[in-house]
């Protein structure tokens, strides 16, 4: 996929979470409101927050389309890493938000003075469930077809919204039932899965600013992708190194030492050029050659 391509269909995902966002977000307020339910009026601020989580992804991804410059000769992939940095703060300082309150709540010792809602609420809170599902699954689609964090990360915000809706679907569920004290343990559980996908946002953002090698079946197709190539005896060295939601490439070829110069050329470019068109994620490939030794 081309870096335009990219770039817009990232947008588009990102401008579709923000559109259903705020029209979620201010039916759920509205509801919360008439129906008297503090629960939903709290979700409403949770999905207004994933307004922003999407800005951040479009500038992130803008950023990091951008060609590369004289200040910055490799490009601007890392950027998207950036935001999903960002996204996976959030992600972390929402966890622990929605984690405080709930503690503070079950602390109080008052639940059962709570007032039960109203069914509106209940009503918001199950179109929410469905809602944020489904933008989920759209997210997540999109993210793993442009090998996105930042779009992954803003997916696992609609999923920590769908869970948070869920917290809030039991709690006035249960406050209705007499039973209000679902609701602070639903929460707390969603604080775990909160928590639990920043970390892992935040492990992969790192992983790929970090030089990480793309892993060793990435790199055992690569070496027979280079082995396959007429002329080359073995492989002496291979390595890799994400960057960003791309992969340079180092390898050194064995060749007969008695080939020419232009021949030995002529090889390197085959399995540089044969690399590029197998593996599309390989933004840049460095072949040295070295004499087969007796």
């Amino acid at each position: 996929m081309s870096k335009i391509d990219f770039e817009k269909t990232a947008v588009k995902v990102s401008m579709v979470s923000i559109i259903g966002n705020i029209i979620l977000s201010l039916l759920k307020l509205l509801a919360g409101i008439i129906a008297s339910s503090g629960a939903m009026i709290s979700d409403a601020v949770h999905s207004a927050s994933d307004v922003f989580s999407s800005i951040v992804v479009i500038i992130g991804v803008r950023l990091s389309a951008k060609k590369s410059d004289k200040e910055h000769p490799y490009g601007h992939e890392r950027m998207e890493c950036v935001a999903a940095i960002i996204l996976a703060v959030v992600l972390l300082v929402t966890g622990l938000f929605i984690g405080e309150g709930t503690i503070k709540t079950l602390a109080a010792g008052d639940i059962g003075k709570l007032k039960a809602p109203g069914v509106l609420a209940l009503i918001a809170a199950a179109v929410s469930i469905a809602v944020k599902e489904a933008m989920f699954w759209y997210t997540r689609y999109y993210a793993k077809l442009l090998d996105s964090g930042a779009v992954m990360a803003d997916a696992w915000h609609h999923r920590s919204d769908a869970l948070s809706s869920v917290g809030a679907l039991i709690g006035i569920a249960g406050a209705r039932m007499g039973v209000p004290v679902l609701e602070p343990i639903a929460s707390l559980v969603i604080c775990l899965f909160i928590l639990k996908a920043a970390y892992d946002i935040f492990k992969d953002a790192v992983d790929k600013m970090v030089d990480h090698s793309c892993g060793d079946e990435t790199e055992e197709a690569l070496r027979k992708c280079a082995l396959s190539q007429e002329g080359v005896k073995g492989v002496d060295m291979l390595q890799t190194r994400i960057f960003g939601n791309k992969i340079y490439v180092d390898i050194e070829i064995k060749m007969d030492g008695s080939k020419t110069l232009s021949e030995g050329h002529e090889t390197a470019e085959k399995v540089h050029s044969e690399i590029e068109r197998n593996f599309p994620k390989v933004k840049h490939i460095m072949v040295h050659v070295n004499p087969e030794e007796d």
